[in-house]
Parts: C-alpha cells; sequence; structure tokens
C-alpha cells in the first residue's frame, strides 16, 4: 500500500478479488461483466468515485434483492480485524461494500445496521453511517449508544466517531452543531475507554463540539476533570488541543491542574 495512492488499489485486481468472492456464495454471478463495466469506468475518477462506482456495479450484477445482498456482502468479509490500525491496508477492499450499505440499504434498518457494525469490525463505518443518522435520527442513536458497550473496540470507537458533527470528509451533522446533547450519553460511557483508538474518537468529537458550542464543550471538560482516570486525562488534552495550541486561558488551567 505504501508504494502508490490508495485510490488506484480500486482497480481491477480489486474486481476480480470481490467478483472472486461472490463468486464463492453465489457461482452464477458474472464476473466479467462485472470487471468489465469496472474497467471501461475507472480510470479517471478519484477514490471515492471509484469506492461508489464498484458499489454500483455490485448492485447491478449482483441481482437479489437489497437486504439479500447486504447479507451476501457481509458473508464474504472475512476474519475481523483485531488492531487498531489496517482499516487502510490490510481491510482496504471492504470500502465499496460499506459503500453499498450507505447508498443503497437505507430503507432497510435492521440488516443495514447489522451490516454496519460488522463493516466496522474490519474497516469503518462511521461514514456510512450517517445517512441513518439523518433519516432515523432517534433509532440510529439508539443503536449508537448500546455500540458504545460493546465489547469490540471497533465497535466502540463507531459509536462516538459516526456522530462526529464535523467528522472529515463527510457531509456536517447539522442536527449535533445545532445541539450535541443527544451524543453525550454516548461520550459519557467512553470517557474512560482503555482503547487509545476510542480515546482518540472521543478527544476528536470533543474538539468537533468546542468548535460549535463551546460552553457546553467547557462543562463536559470541567465534569471529566474532577479526579479523572489517565484514560480521561488523555481524551481531554486532546480534546483541548485547538484551544491550547491558541494558548486559551481556560484551556490552560484545565490542564494544569
Amino acid at each position: 500500500m505504501a508504494f502508490k495512492k490508495l485510490k488506484y488499489w480500486f482497480d481491477e485486481e480489486l474486481a476480480k478479488m470481490l467478483a472472486d468472492k461472490l463468486m464463492a456464495l453465489k457461482p452464477n454471478f458474472p464476473k466479467d461483466a462485472f470487471v468489465k463495466n469496472v474497467v471501461d469506468k475507472i480510470d479517471n475518477l478519484e477514490l471515492k468515485d471509484r469506492v461508489e462506482l464498484i458499489a454500483d456495479e455490485i448492485h447491478t450484477h449482483l441481482g437479489g434483492t437489497i437486504p439479500e445482498n447486504i447479507k451476501t456482502l457481509v458473508k464474504i468479509l472475512g476474519p475481523e480485524n483485531e488492531e487498531e490500525t489496517g482499516m487502510f491496508t490490510n481491510f482496504y477492499w471492504v470500502m465499496p461494500i460499506a459503500k453499498y450499505v450507505e447508498k443503497y440499504g437505507l430503507e432497510h434498518f435492521e440488516v443495514s445496521m447489522n451490516a454496519i457494525a460488522e463493516i466496522t469490525k474490519r474497516n469503518t463505518g462511521e461514514y456510512t453511517i450517517r445517512p441513518y443518522l439523518v433519516k432515523y435520527p432517534e433509532n440510529t442513536m439508539a443503536v449508537l449508544k448500546d455500540w458504545s458497550q460493546h465489547e469490540n473496540k471497533h465497535i466502540r470507537r463507531l459509536s462516538s466517531e459516526g456522530v462526529r458533527p464535523r467528522l472529515p470528509w463527510a457531509k456536517k451533522l447539522d442536527q449535533f452543531i445545532e445541539n450535541p446533547k443527544p451524543i453525550l450519553p454516548i461520550l459519557e460511557n467512553l470517557k474512560d475507554d482503555t482503547s487509545k483508538y476510542v480515546q482518540k474518537s472521543v478527544a476528536n468529537c470533543l474538539n468537533d463540539i468546542l468548535k460549535d458550542n463551546l460552553n457546553i464543550g467547557k462543562r463536559i471538560i470541567e465534569k471529566w476533570n474532577y479526579n479523572p482516570t489517565k484514560e480521561r486525562k488523555w481524551i481531554i488534552k486532546h480534546a483541548l488541543r485547538n484551544l491550547l495550541k491558541a494558548q486559551d486561558d481556560w484551556a490552560v488551567t484545565i490542564i494544569n491542574k
């Protein structure tokens, strides 16, 4: 992966790999037509468009109903990622599957939630979950709150990363920019998480909140800064990095307590 840009890994070779995985479950999957369509259209596309093209061609060629297709795609995911890294190296090929669920699964909430959980154990569901937060805010937040106490660190991370108001390379979640309070129970569940991977996500979510709702963010941090664990101390410091860089008096005082 280090020798070429990520986008160039979404190519003919990847299309063939996905086709072979699908053919193991669906022997009649039209591999040649699928690969040809990808190859014919992909050359001038950037990363996100390459991923979406492959998802679209899966939709065109897989042939089942959307819930059936999602269940099939989950079955080809393979072993879970046990590490806190590797989502864009060993598991980069999962991205078109995540895009499929994001784009086509929106009318099928339960099967899609299950798929997102399985996807994020290998790659990430942080972009896939966001249309569901817009369409089904209460139901999706209930799922994410449960996930914030999940035994799997990737799923716990998704519960905070997915609700970030200003997640990079994703559409802003205006509902949480206007009112981040629905996010807070999730962050409370994660404030002492032992996984650095989760801690970083919680800190980044808090950093997003501070950008648009400074007083709410301050109240959370002041509450957490009372007799904090080492995990919480790290989260607070990382969440305050922009204010600390600006030498904000309040942030400096918090860190020096």
